[in-house]
């Protein structure tokens, strides 16, 4: 039976690496999909990940129909076997909706990718809308680190490396970016709650050189 999955996470987690090994698995044999995507950070139309990895991908605007996109796309003859919406966070409620009548009306599997939360821990209308209608959501496995070597579960936006916690709910941005942009780093919930972030906390990225070493 075709389903509705939301996999999810908090940026840096491989999101829209997880949705562009899907489009290559099925067509590696010989399906064809429909990808939409919102403000990507390689630009508009795009899918992409932080390993390099893009292709392109329907841009969403405010107020599309996706339900009625695809039925003209499959009225005029083209070929969708299966939907992947990434940054599915951004889209409008009403826009879930319609994904999910993808799957019930015209029997495709669609698999959306987006983060539940904004940088003030609070779900994003999209999000919440995935939770509430997904036959399945998946947390991702690959766990983002906060800067203390702790699971990464919040989204914090900074300027300057400074945690801010009021503007507007979306403002794109990367978790590589330059030190007077508005950029995201993600966080454990304590560091979190403490507005500590690496760079205010003085600390530096966890990398091997602090692993415990054992001699034999």
């Amino acid at each position: 039976m075709p389903e509705l999955v939301f996999f999810c996470g908090t940026m840096d987690c491989g999101k829209s690496t997880l949705a562009l090994q899907i489009e290559h698995n099925r067509s590696a044999r010989g399906l064809q999909g429909m990808i939409f995507s919102r403000d990507d950070r390689a630009g508009e139309g795009k899918l992409s990940s932080r390993l390099g990895l893009v292709t392109d991908a329907v841009e969403v605007g405010d107020g599309q129909d996706l339900y009625g996109y695809l039925v003209d796309h499959l009225s005029q003859g083209g070929r969708a076997d299966y939907v992947i919406a990434d940054e599915a966070q951004f889209l409008a409620p009403e826009q879930i909706d319609q994904l999910a009548r993808v799957v019930d009306d015209l029997s495709l599997d669609v698999y959306a990718f987006g983060i539940t939360t904004d940088f003030r821990s609070k779900l994003f209308p999209g999000s919440q809308r995935l939770v509430e209608l997904a036959d399945r959501v998946e947390v991702l496995q690959v766990e983002a680190l906060c800067w203390c070597g702790a699971r990464a579960t919040h989204n914090a936006r900074t300027i300057g490396g400074v945690m801010v916690v009021e503007g507007a709910q979306v403002v794109v941005g990367d978790v590589t970016h330059a030190p007077d942009e508005v950029g995201y780093e993600v966080l454990c919930r304590r560091h979190h709650r403490r507005r500590m972030t690496a760079a205010t906390a003085r600390a530096a990225a966890l990398s091997p050189d602090v692993l415990p070493m054992t001699s034999a």
